[in-house]
């Protein structure tokens, strides 16, 4: 539910102030119209603003984001936290292997996590996250979904990104989603669209603003 926070600082420029700047520390805050997550819409297809912070040495990373959520009774929030590992099996491939823990409000009853890998060859990933744990019940990889994405640089500026999901569910309707999106400074427009028979079947067009800050 991957994964936005920049501040803006007024006037610190104008205090003659040390700063301290931590290596491989950052923030991210984005908006957007409406927050999908593997094709289906996690605010009622009302609009979300999102947070995070991340830290990255020698191939490891940690990091935590949140954004508004609604798509379950008694929710209004998801925090996701997380870990990872990732490494250059050559000069054109490389790999990442990680954990991720989806926290939402105590009452909805719907906290969940996930291992992934993916490996990635040139501007092409194939990533595989499996269910963890989860309290509504289910087992470890009784859920799974796989995914591929490739990214291409059309200008110095505009960048093109194509994705396509397949969700296994042991419990539930299996469906795949498919999304194209075109990103240019820190703007991303997305359309967005799976194979679910209901509203989340429904085409969507997703406008995300983004800025990130090394800390």
């Amino acid at each position: 539910m991957h994964k936005l926070l920049k501040f803006t600082l007024l006037g610190i420029s104008s205090l003659s102030l040390p700063t301290l700047a931590v290596e491989g520390l950052s923030a991210n805050v984005g908006v957007t119209n409406n927050y999908l997550w593997r094709g289906v819409t996690q605010t009622q297809n009302a609009a979300a603003i999102s947070g995070g912070v991340d830290y990255e040495r020698a191939g490891f990373a940690i990091g935590a984001w949140t954004s508004n959520a609604s798509w379950a009774e008694n929710m209004s929030y998801e925090l996701d936290l997380y870990a990872s590992y990732s490494g250059d099996l050559s000069d054109k491939l490389s790999y990442s292997l990680g954990y991720i823990y989806y926290d939402y409000d105590s009452a909805a009853q719907a906290d969940f996590s996930e291992i992934f890998a993916s490996l990635s060859y040139q501007n092409f990933t194939v990533t595989y996250n499996t269910l963890a744990d989860t309290q509504a019940g289910g087992s470890f990889a009784e859920d799974t979904y796989i995914s591929i994405d490739a990214e291409f640089a059309l200008t110095s500026a505009l960048n093109l990104a194509l994705h396509a999901g397949s969700y296994q569910f042991k419990n539930s309707d299996n469906y795949r989603n498919y999304a194209i999106s075109l990103t240019k400074d820190q703007f991303t427009v997305s359309l967005s669209d799976t194979d679910l028979a209901n509203s989340d079947g429904d085409l969507n067009i997703q406008v995300l603003y983004t800025m990130s800050l090394d800390l």
